[in-house]
């Protein structure tokens, strides 16, 4: 078998488990929760009869082991459970909420990584200019505001103020691309604005420790300009701690979108697990958790397997 190969399937394995582990750990939270479930849904004018009803059929008068069991024997064949809200399969709930969710995170990452690869190439070309500490100011603050504080900032601004874009984020069904991208361009900004900052530093900060190797000097000795030297020198060689970085807050940007979506009322899977928690529905909550950890892995083991395509040494240890 192909070195690379393995490794994939050995980085599967691990994801599998490591999601496997996530999903206990979701279950035993939900657990330790105070309280009972059934009471909770069901109100304090519900009958003692019609809470042990209510927990029969919710499977709760099972031990714990066995809810657990019959839960993820449930998500191995695609069957989430049902909302205890409306009754609702929660895959049916997924079905358009995820899609949006993923939407979302793309239009930010079609601005964000772009834009963060440029202005990190430029301020390593131009490295201690005045360029390279403005840009360095702005992404500074950038890294040091949270989501909501600059979702409110945007809202003021480009909603309130100048009336340019819509404070409400939800373009309903039928819209069209152009509707969908215009409504939607306050939440992508404010996560371009939060991923930006941190994949332009990783790209600023890996073609600068390697201009100093010897053979960027060698290509300077030859007559390369600046910019080739980076280009064709520099970058194929830093490809793989700026595609982790970039993997990373794409992570983010699908699993990190959970305040974005409610400031702007999105519907996305992150507006519906906190709907979810409001109304204590716990199953839809499950899910939701554990959508997120298997996006999050998944592109994580991306990551590592386009870094290693990029870079075949670090297949090796030594």
């Amino acid at each position: 078998m192909a070195p690379l190969a393995r490794m994939i399937l050995q980085r599967l394995a691990l994801g599998l488990l490591t999601l496997f582990l996530i999903s206990l750990f979701i279950f035993l939270a939900v657990e330790l929760l105070p309280g009972d479930l059934a009471e909770e849904v069901l109100g304090q004018s519900a009958t003692p009869e019609t809470v042990a009803a209510f927990r029969r059929e919710l499977g709760l008068d099972q031990p714990a082991h066995v809810r657990y069991l019959d839960w993820l024997g449930g998500i191995v064949q695609g069957d989430f459970g049902r909302s205890l809200a409306n009754d609702r399969p929660i895959s049916e709930l997924f079905a358009a909420r995820l899609g949006n969710t993923l939407f979302l995170a793309a239009y930010a990452a079609a601005i964000s990584v772009p834009l963060a690869l440029g202005l990190g190439l430029l301020a390593a070309l131009y490295r201690g200019s005045v360029f390279d500490r403005s840009v360095n100011i702005l992404t500074l603050s950038s890294i040091s505001f949270p989501e909501y504080f600059v979702a409110y900032i945007l809202l003021l601004v480009l909603s309130v103020n100048l009336g340019l874009f819509p404070s409400i984020a939800d373009f309903g069904a039928g819209a069209g691309l152009g509707e969908m991208l215009y409504r939607t361009f306050l939440p992508a900004m404010t996560l371009v604005l939060v991923v930006t900052a941190h994949m332009m530093r990783m790209t600023r900060a890996a073609i600068i420790n390697l201009l100093a190797q010897p053979y960027i000097e060698m290509a300077r000795l030859k007559g390369a300009s600046p910019l080739r030297v980076i280009l064709r020198h520099a970058l194929p060689n830093a490809l793989a701690p700026i595609i982790n970085v970039v993997a990373l807050n794409l992570a983010y940007l699908v699993t990190g979108v959970v305040i974005v979506e409610v400031v702007f009322v999105y519907p996305g899977l992150g507006q519906l697990m906190v709907d979810a928690v409001a109304t204590r529905d716990i199953p839809v909550v499950q899910a939701c958790c554990l959508v997120f950890a298997g996006i999050y892995i998944l592109l994580n083991l991306g990551a590592d397997v386009l870094a290693i395509a990029t870079n075949p040494r670090l297949l090796h240890r030594r």
